[in-house]
């Protein structure tokens, strides 16, 4: 992988990775585009490459939220330290936050070799991107948004936990999957948005660390240290204006306003799939 690769790759993490239109499928697709191999060996080096690449885009959450997380750690901690704290709401939510982060770290684990299989698939991009666009819809309309974020409980982020496990599938997204999960809760958009974002940290930092290895690899075909460096941080400083832009966006509009392009778009790459 050579530098321009690199950063186009970030660049394409770095905006797709917190928008519902799946980044893994947008990785995918860009990565054949431009000539990589993502079969055999090699494919393995880039599903590592992918995982570790989000972390660049997690990071920038992690500094965007800093405040927030500070906050969550502390209502846990006191918390713990007694009763007093957990009275306070604030415990309810790091919970709800701590539970609703542990299914795609079991399930992921457990089905790794699945999803690195279907993580290699075209057809299973379309498929997500066409599928997972009714229930964006489907969501939108059903979504009374009368509860805040702070009124979240573990039961909640139990099951926005459950739904980010479907987002293993590449065309799905997990901010899709969650931001869904949260509106079909009864979360405003924008809590149920910044609560995707609170649950991808740990889920995506996991992932990185485990396709470490993979993506640091040398050898032929291998993406290497370099190329996972440079795109990492394009993807950290992309992602920090992408977030502020979702935020701004699902305060005025629907998620499914996203689902036109995601037709389009899987309808595109199946007919690709189909003609080649």
């Amino acid at each position: 992988m050579n530098v321009l690769q690199a950063v186009v790759l970030g660049i394409v993490e770095g905006i797709t990775e917190f928008l519902p239109v799946s980044s893994t499928g947008h990785l995918l697709i860009a990565e054949r585009l431009l000539g990589l191999e993502t079969d055999g060996p090699q494919g393995d080096g880039l599903i590592g490459f992918t995982a570790v690449i989000q972390v660049g885009a997690i990071l920038a959450a992690v500094a965007y939220f800093f405040r927030d997380i500070v906050t969550i750690v502390r209502a846990f901690l006191r918390g713990l330290a007694g009763q007093e704290g957990r009275r306070d709401p604030e415990w309810r939510f790091s919970l709800a936050v701590l539970v609703g982060s542990l299914p795609i770290g079991l399930v992921g684990f457990a089905l790794r070799d699945v999803v690195q299989s279907i993580d290699k698939q075209l057809v299973t991009v379309a498929v997500g991107l066409l599928v997972f666009s009714a229930v964006l819809v489907f969501a939108e309309r059903r979504a009374v948004q009368d509860r805040a974020e702070r009124s979240l409980t573990v039961l909640d982020g139990l099951l926005i936990g459950l739904a980010q496990c479907i987002a293993l599938v590449p065309g799905v997204s997990r901010s899709g999957a969650t931001i869904s999960a949260g509106l079909l809760r009864g979360l405003d958009r924008v809590s149920a948005t910044r609560l995707s974002f609170l649950l991808g940290i740990p889920a995506l930092l996991g992932a990185g660390a485990y396709g470490l290895k993979d993506a640091t690899a040398s050898g032929p075909g291998a993406p290497g240290v370099a190329a996972t460096l440079i795109a990492t941080v394009v993807a950290f400083v992309v992602a920090l204006g992408a977030i502020a832009f979702l935020l701004r966006l699902v305060a005025r509009f629907p998620i499914s306003a996203f689902v036109p392009y995601r037709v389009v778009l899987g309808l595109a790459v199946l007919a690709g799939v189909l003609l080649t």
